[in-house]
């Protein structure tokens, strides 16, 4: 476990370095693990209107639940820097993952005070799910994919819960042949894309081909 040096003192959450190593460690012979990456969205423009002292208010108060979180799942959180914290979710399943982090995210939302500075106040978060096996093939791998689902939710509007897009649920959920499967894997190898762009960029030409808007 790490030392005290390794504590950030805002929320008393393990800092970036330490989370990563005791992330590593509970990864070593782990059959089922889920993390959770989130960040608090517009959080610079809270540090900047309201001061830093709202912008720590609402650290803390996240941090504090994400640590609950965390005791009771018999995990690990962590602040890995700025507005931007982990938790590991050992044993836990992907779906499992996503509802407990999206009650998380209800939780945060619907509260009013968190920021004494700003009455009436309520933040919203963003959070990226990746789930060991389901979507890497090591648990040490887990928050860059973790850190691909959070763009993915930033990027659909913020203020949501994200999974990890996975090319081959591309080619699962539709009717091609094994020899369509197979040409369109030597062009994406050609091109150095991927099967999903490909497919996408064909979607494109079809509709624009038939005038669709």
């Amino acid at each position: 476990m790490a030392g005290k040096d390794a504590v950030d003192r805002l929320t008393g959450l393990l800092e970036g370095a330490s989370f990563r190593e005791e992330l590593q460690r509970v990864a070593q012979g782990a059959d089922l693990l889920t993390l959770g990456l989130l960040d608090a969205d517009n959080f610079k423009e809270l540090n900047d209107t309201h001061g830093h002292a709202a912008g720590d208010a609402l650290l803390t108060a996240v941090g504090q639940r994400l640590k609950a979180l965390a005791e009771q799942a018999g995990g690990v959180a962590g602040r890995i820097g700025g507005d931007e914290f982990a938790v590991v979710l050992p044993g836990v399943s992907l779906e499992s993952g996503f509802l407990q982090m999206e009650r998380f995210r209800a939780g945060v939302t619907a509260v009013e005070g968190l920021v004494p500075e700003v009455p009436g106040y309520r933040p919203s978060i963003s959070i990226g799910v990746a789930n060991y096996p389901r979507d890497v093939k090591s648990a040490g791998d887990l928050l860059a994919r973790a850190d691909q689902a959070l763009w993915q939710a930033k990027e659909a509007g913020r203020n949501q819960v994200a999974l990890p897009t996975v090319e081959e649920m591309v080619m699962k959920t539709c009717y091609y042949t094994t020899a369509q499967i197979g040409r369109l894997k030597r062009l994406a190898e050609k091109r150095s894309v991927t099967e999903s762009s490909l497919l996408r960029e064909a979607l494109d030409d079809l509709l624009r081909k038939h005038d669709v808007k």
